[in-house]
């Protein structure tokens, strides 16, 4: 087979991983003359760019050029069918995490086009939208990768798959799967000095913007959920969905159904003692608390919550906002196979895209 000369790329979401992701695609672009990487497909939820003759798009003024662009964005069918046409392989980079367009992966990878994204949603929805999407490609001979799904630009995803595709017997996951938990609970409990007030340290996080607009979207733990979701599918396990196994939520019941993240933040100080006797309870043994998620491959259980740990435990000793994920295999022994980092944050996440696109072209080019 002759390889691509060129290679369409259709990107969807120009946000926060949008922005990183076309910086860095620019540079790949210049890096890696062949095949040549044309833009010819860009959208936010509201505008688009793209030419009937599929010209190119400059990537470099792209972000003002779509602000005030008059073009609509296509509807999935649609833009399969344009980016069809064209007569060139073609990526598409979605880097939302919208349902509507992770429901419609299957549709084009059936048609030939390749994915790379970050959105968790359509590897952690349905079970039956996993089989949809993995047996999709599997007949065309489309590629789809998602390394940024958990862990932003960490190597967890091609690791687990590593495991697995090299036959070693992966036994347990365990970690802390989200930047926002990570640093709460580094603040709120470290392993040495007193620690903030829960709701001080939620406010924080929150003002440093390591939280959604609206806190309960981390607090309430399924964001971790997901994430577990793919690895213990990765792993083998049929997990039907992130509400289909124990998940604990740390809003109190009382303020679930208050109004905005800012009336939540007002009176979650009056709660603070439930989480100041969950610290107290781990420190009485010299421990302290984490916000883990774990998944037992043996038993086919998969759970997210507090957990209390060892001062000398790697998960106890986490700093920042990083992510620690502890993969116990066959091959590994007692002793796991740790990845460590940033796991969130635009620049690490669209590294962990753009990766991903390396691979795909050294596939379909």
């Amino acid at each position: 087979m002759a390889a691509a000369k060129q290679v369409n790329i259709a990107i969807i979401g120009a946000g926060g991983v949008g922005k990183c992701f076309l910086g860095q695609l620019e540079t790949l672009a210049q890096r890696r003359p062949s095949p040549k990487l044309v833009l010819t497909y860009i959208s936010t939820s509201k505008k688009a760019i793209y030419n009937s003759d599929y010209a190119a798009i400059a990537i470099n003024d792209v972000s003002s050029k779509l602000a005030s662009s008059s073009q609509a964005p296509l509807a999935p069918p649609k833009l399969i069918e344009y980016l069809k046409s064209s007569g060139s392989k073609t990526v598409l980079v979605d880097n939302t995490s919208s349902q509507d367009v992770a429901d419609a992966y299957p549709l084009f990878l059936g048609n030939g086009i390749s994915i790379v994204t970050p959105n968790k949603k359509a590897f952690s929805g349905s079970y039956e939208l996993w089989q949809e999407i993995f047996s999709a490609a599997e007949q065309s001979g489309a590629k789809v990768y998602h390394e940024s799904s958990v862990g932003a630009g960490l190597p967890v995803i091609s690791t687990l798959n590593d495991l697995v595709n090299t036959g070693d017997e992966v036994t347990k996951i365990e970690g802390v799967f989200s930047g926002t938990m990570s640093f709460l609970f580094n603040s709120f409990a470290p392993t040495s000095g007193k620690g903030g007030q829960w709701s001080a340290e939620v406010r924080k996080a929150k003002e440093l913007g390591y939280t959604e607009p609206d806190p309960r979207d981390d607090l309430n733990g399924l964001d971790v959920a997901r994430k577990l979701t793919i690895l213990a599918r990765l792993a083998g396990l049929e997990v039907e969905s992130p509400t289909s196994f124990p998940v604990q939520s740390l809003i109190p019941k009382e303020l679930e159904s208050v109004a905005t993240g800012d009336e939540f933040l007002e009176k979650l100080p009056a709660f603070d003692s439930q989480m100041e006797e969950t610290k107290a309870a781990a420190e009485k043994e010299g421990k302290v608390v984490r916000f883990v998620g774990s998944i037992d491959v043996a038993s086919k259980q998969v759970k997210v919550g507090l957990e209390k740990f060892d001062l000398s435990h790697p998960i106890a000793a986490l700093k920042g906002s990083d992510n620690i994920i502890s993969f116990y295999t066959k091959r590994y022994g007692s002793n796991p196979l740790i990845i460590q980092g940033a796991g969130a944050g635009g620049e690490v996440t669209a590294m962990g895209v753009t990766s991903d696109l390396i691979k795909v072209l050294s596939q379909v080019a």
